[in-house]
């Protein structure tokens, strides 16, 4: 098969296209023969050096695919109701900038109705994430105000429309007037330029003082202890990166007094049972979503599979609203 190898660690051009033998899928997992595959940050820390892949997983970089099954474990692909040849989008822990790769049967979930290969390869890693983090960790409930740090990323539009159509109020933080346009478009009520405007004071404004119920925070660093005087008593933040770095301040007299909640999680190296855990529940709470057209792709460019280094320095630009999808 061909794949996209990551040759030493380094910046974009260090990704190339190669040949590897093809995978064969074990116990518990199908093989899938890949159309389109998604891009996403844990890929350029990776391709860094930065985020090697768990034990046993590939070494190949990509942790979300769609394509048809074309071969793996009856008894395990039965239970779940899917066979071979069907269509479908899966998480995976690597292996995915290839023709073809292994991938629980667990963590696969149908094409939705009407979606396109390369619409259905933006799903799994943004959703999986947003699942996990905003609605099991944090128990963000219909009713309450989730602010999202990095509104136009591909978790930020996935976290948008997920929590609006199940009933929260959104406010995002954005680096510009376009992407603010965008994240609004999507169903945002609130868009905040954090290069122009404070996100503490926008946040207590769209609340009436309140503050928000949950905050799902990529950035980490100095936004910690700003991300305590935006939460409402009870409040919950979830830190799922640290682009502003992994030290910050926290005022612990705000956190006992007001009962806050501050936490984080990493999803690669979590077991196959908890990550299938994660799609029956997008299965039966979000996938009808999806078929109703409530929640839409975002795809802000796919190229060819082979362009994958182009598809990186994109996604480091940071010009990008949505996802990044490549095509074999």
């Amino acid at each position: 098969m061909k794949a996209i190898a990551i040759s030493h660690p380094g910046g974009p051009e260090v990704l190339q296209l190669v040949e590897r033998p093809d995978p064969v899928a074990g116990t518990g997992e199908c093989l899938i023969r890949v159309q389109a595959y998604g891009i996403n940050r844990p890929d350029v820390l990776q391709r860094k050096g930065a985020y090697p892949p768990p034990a046993g997983a590939s070494d190949l970089p990509g942790l979300e695919v769609a394509g048809e099954i074309v071969a793996g474990d009856a008894a395990a692909l039965a239970a779940s109701g899917l066979k071979i040849g069907d269509a479908v989008c899966a998480l995976v822990s690597g292996g995915g900038y290839a023709q073809l790769c292994v991938a629980p049967v667990g963590q696969c979930l149908p094409v939705p109705a009407g979606w396109r290969m390369e619409e259905a390869a933006s799903l799994p890693e943004t959703f999986f994430t947003v699942w996990s983090n905003v609605f099991e960790r944090a128990r963000l409930q219909p009713g309450e105000t989730l602010l999202v740090h990095g509104g136009s990323s591909g978790i930020g539009v996935t976290a948008i429309q997920i929590a609006k159509a199940l009933g929260a109020k959104v406010l995002v933080t954005v680096g510009s007037a376009d992407k603010a346009k965008a994240c609004l478009a999507l169903g945002a009520d609130v868009a905040i330029n954090y290069r122009e405007q404070d996100f503490v004071v926008e946040a207590k404004a769209a609340t009436e003082g309140r503050g928000v119920d949950v905050i799902l925070d990529m950035v980490a660093g100095d936004y910690v202890a700003r991300n305590i005087q935006c939460l409402a008593d009870d409040g919950r933040a979830v830190i799922i990166a640290v682009q502003g770095g992994v030290k910050g301040e926290i005022d612990a007299g705000q956190v006992l007094r007001r009962r806050l909640t501050l936490t984080g999680s990493t999803l690669r190296a979590r077991s196959v049972d908890f990550k299938s855990g994660i799609a029956r529940a997008l299965r039966e709470r979000v996938w009808p979503l999806l078929a109703q057209g409530r929640i839409r792709p975002v795809i802000y460019r796919q190229l060819p599979a082979a362009e994958a280094a182009a598809a990186h320095a994109l996604m480091e630009s940071g010009e990008h609203v949505g996802k990044i999808v490549l095509t074999w």
